[in-house]
């Protein structure tokens, strides 16, 4: 049963790695599962029969996430946008009560964190504002050296080099709770790109991202380890106030409309689920 509950998680972290404003290192967070992964994969050689089968339902899941599911929703999205939307924003605000609880059981809270949460809700919508400004500006010029991948005008390693290296700056998103990846491969110019070759599984295009995540991933996650075993109350409280601030990269006005009502619903909805399901876990 643990494994089908692994595998489910999985789906979900790979579906946030190529949705618009959703951090699979928020998700790790909100199924609780965050620490023992940083662990499992930074341990994968000291015990790896263990380790091995821990990662591997979550990579999986992962996987099909990514194929699968990640177009699903991505088309979701684009069809119906605001019942979309504040369904995850329902499911994420529903994960923080939980959390936080989570959080000061460890540890006995201090008013100090709030400043921390504070300070991390201000960069959170700084990162929001800056996504809303990457997607609709002209960001937009390594898109054609990477087209030009399979053409003759450049050395072609030049936009393998290139995709390696917004991989592995989206690892960032992927290892940091509340860092969006899909900010940083607008910021690459290589986002849509990203998407097509998830779709069409464009190996030339994924090898090299896949190499630039797997390597950031581990110098990242060894530095997130620290902080953690340094400042873990901080570095929580940190997370919390950049998902909160974060998340309103998926506002959209509500319109009292058909569409309106059901995103209100769905966000409530989601919210009791995201409850329901942290009770359960717990």
């Amino acid at each position: 049963m643990k494994i089908i509950s692994d595998f489910l998680k999985g789906i979900c972290i790979g579906a946030g790695a190529i949705l618009p404003g959703i951090s699979s290192g928020v998700l790790c967070v909100i199924f609780g599962i965050y620490d023992k992964l940083v662990e499992s994969v930074l341990g994968i050689f000291h015990d790896f029969k263990k380790n091995f089968f821990y990662l591997l339902p979550i990579f999986l899941g992962s996987t099909v996430g990514i194929i699968l599911l990640g177009n699903i929703l991505n088309l979701l999205l684009n069809s119906f946008p605001s019942p979309t939307k504040y369904a995850f924003i329902g499911l994420i605000l529903g994960s923080i009560p939980m959390l936080i609880k989570q959080i000061n059981s460890q540890n006995k809270f201090k008013l100090d964190y709030i400043f921390y949460t504070i300070i991390a809700f201000a960069l959170g919508l700084l990162a929001v504002i800056l996504e809303k400004y990457l997607s609709s500006s002209v960001f937009t010029a390594n898109s054609y050296l990477i087209e030009d991948l399979y053409s003759n005008t450049i050395p072609s390693f030049f936009p393998i080099v290139l995709l390696a290296i917004a991989g592995f700056f989206m690892s960032i998103g992927i290892v940091i709770p509340g860092v969006s990846s899909t900010l940083i491969l607008m910021c690459f110019g290589v986002y849509n790109i990203y998407l097509e070759a998830v779709s069409t599984i464009n190996l030339p295009v994924l090898i090299p991202i896949g190499f630039g995540v797997v390597l950031g991933g581990f110098i990242f996650l060894k530095i997130i380890k620290s902080l953690l075993s340094k400042y873990y109350m901080q570095t929580f409280y940190s997370i919390i106030g950049f998902t909160l601030g974060s998340v309103l990269v998926l506002y959209v006005p509500i319109t009292f409309d058909f569409s309106g009502i059901i995103s209100i619903i769905l966000f409530l909805l989601c919210f009791y689920i995201a409850q329901l399901f942290e009770k359960k876990g717990n």
